[in-house]
């Protein structure tokens, strides 16, 4: 039985998923790979404590999904979607939470650094890698945001309806991957 979800996540919503919960996930998400990930913990550095760096595309609370779309065929607004290995993401991860980021998704285990950033604050779910023409069909709009020179790899807003996942890693350190 799949629980819906919306996102972004509130506080409280955050609290009541627990890892190996089966979901549907509707609302707003943001994709954003390696380049796209370097470039936020970039401008996340450069800004003074506290405040929202200039040129920060995300809103607080978001959602990121870690995907680079394939590009649409004549007659859809999006490719296959699939996503590709968090790990690579992990070390920019616990900077991109303390700016706001309440929800990621994607493929594979957490590091401990981002395990331990998740405490409180955030969820990871994890999307079945190989399943990009499954993934599509939940995606209904589609928005450029941020760094369009990155090709697949920019940010883009997207509008998701019953995107299936598994609450992976909770926010009271439940780890799927440790199971």
């Amino acid at each position: 039985m799949y629980q819906r979800v919306a996102l972004p996540l509130c506080p409280d919503e955050i609290k009541t998923l627990s890892a190996g919960d089966a979901v549907l996930l509707s609302g707003t998400l943001y994709t954003a790979r390696d380049a796209a990930h370097k470039r936020l913990f970039s401008l996340l550095s450069d800004a003074p404590a506290g405040s929202p760096p200039a040129g920060w595309p995300l809103p607080a609370p978001c959602a990121i999904y870690y995907a680079g779309p394939c590009p649409a065929a004549p007659g859809e607004i999006i490719g296959p979607c699939g996503p590709t290995t968090s790990a690579r993401m992990d070390v920019y991860t616990p900077a991109l939470i303390d700016a706001g980021v309440t929800a990621l998704i994607g493929k594979g285990p957490r590091s401990p650094a981002v395990l331990e950033a998740l405490r409180g604050r955030a969820v990871y779910f994890a999307v079945t890698g190989g399943a990009g023409m499954l993934i599509q069909r939940s995606i209904k709009a589609v928005e450029l945001i941020a760094f369009p020179e990155l090709g697949t790899e920019a940010i883009r807003r997207f509008t998701v309806e019953d995107l299936p996942a598994i609450v992976a890693c909770d926010s009271r350190g439940g780890n799927l991957y440790a199971r």
